[in-house]
């Protein structure tokens, strides 16, 4: 590790950024963390393993950032889970590193815990696209019964989302979390490495009943897949994470009683991806992930806080892309999906 000292007095709040290969993202980043209007805080950047001189441009640029530098890529998940354990603050506030926070971004988030109710686990940001700021990145995550997780309000017009809201669950993009959440549900699932480990530690809040809250007052520009996978990588994980978030957390007989919905969106996503033999790939790297499923599907039951009935109207029935009959009409055209 590496960077300023930390003070002998713990800040409020803890800012993580997983990073790799974000040197062209990072300045922005960091410069609009310096601006921010609350200043009782301290910044941590966990480089995992990048190769575009990150961690040179850290340490030349941003001495008053506290360096992690991993050997290699670890996935989103555990580089977090790192970043939260260094972190000395009240709040851990998580941050993509292709972001811009506007100034009263972290003081909106703080403000929103400090005088949210006790169970409010996390904060979710109002993240607007960076290419039009006018529309939605982010407002907050949706599951649905098909496995699809949903941005809520994304490519809309920012002017519907002005309103503080209960959500599903929270971005870690850019959100804030009370530690005491975060310890209770024991961090982000590595075993995600990347793509639907906020929305797995969202619901594993959700089963210890923690709610979360949109403030639509912390606004970040946001870009979104910045520093995204190869699209071969990306379909074999989120194809393996999207049936191991319903494997491990839902009990039994929601699972039974929403199987054709499930069934539905494996079959849909397959046919939209467009990447068959990822898609298996993904399936089949499931093997490995059943002791852990078992596992962790002892600890929630016996953990859960939250009565089925309410867990079952959490979820979503539909999902926002086109019925599967359009998209295997564009498909036997050659439309674009």
């Amino acid at each position: 590790m590496s960077g300023s000292c930390p003070s002998a007095v713990p800040p409020r709040v803890s800012v993580v950024i997983p990073n790799y290969n974000g040197a062209g993202w990072l300045p922005r980043c960091l410069d609009a963390l310096v601006a921010q209007t609350f200043q009782d805080k301290e910044v941590l950047v966990v480089d995992n393993g990048s190769t575009d001189g990150s961690v040179s441009l850290l340490r030349e640029r941003y001495a008053h950032v506290r360096l992690i530098a991993l050997a290699r890529n670890t996935g989103f998940a555990a580089a977090v889970n790192t970043g939260i354990r260094t972190a000395r603050g009240e709040y851990v506030a998580l941050l993509n590193t292709d972001t811009v926070a506007r100034p009263g971004w972290l003081a909106a988030l703080v403000r929103a815990l400090d005088r949210g109710p006790a169970d409010a686990g996390a904060v979710a940001s109002r993240m607007l696209s960076l290419d039009d700021p006018s529309r939605i990145d982010d407002a907050g995550d949706a599951l649905s019964w098909t496995g699809a997780a949903e941005k809520l309000g994304h490519g809309e017009a920012a002017s519907r989302y002005t309103h503080r809201a209960e959500v599903f669950s929270v971005c870690a993009g850019a959100a804030l979390y009370r530690r005491s959440f975060l310890e209770a549900t024991r961090g982000f699932d590595e075993r995600f490495f990347a793509y639907l480990e906020d929305v797995d530690l969202g619901l594993r809040g959700r089963l210890l009943g923690f709610r979360y809250v949109f403030e639509p007052a912390a606004e970040v520009l946001h870009k979104g897949q910045g520093s995204a996978l190869p699209r071969v990588d990306y379909v074999r994980l989120v194809t393996r994470n999207r049936i191991l978030l319903f494997a491990k957390n839902m009990p039994l007989s929601l699972l039974l009683k929403h199987l054709p919905q499930l069934l539905y969106g494996q079959l849909y996503f397959l046919i939209a991806y467009r990447r068959p033999g990822a898609s298996l790939a993904g399936y089949l790297s499931l093997v490995r992930c059943i002791p852990h499923i078992v596992r962790e599907r002892r600890r929630l039951r016996a953990a859960r806080r939250i009565d089925i009935a309410e867990l079952d109207r959490l979820l979503t029935i539909r999902m926002r892309e086109p019925p599967l009959r359009v998209l295997l009409r564009r498909r036997l055209r050659g439309a674009p999906l």
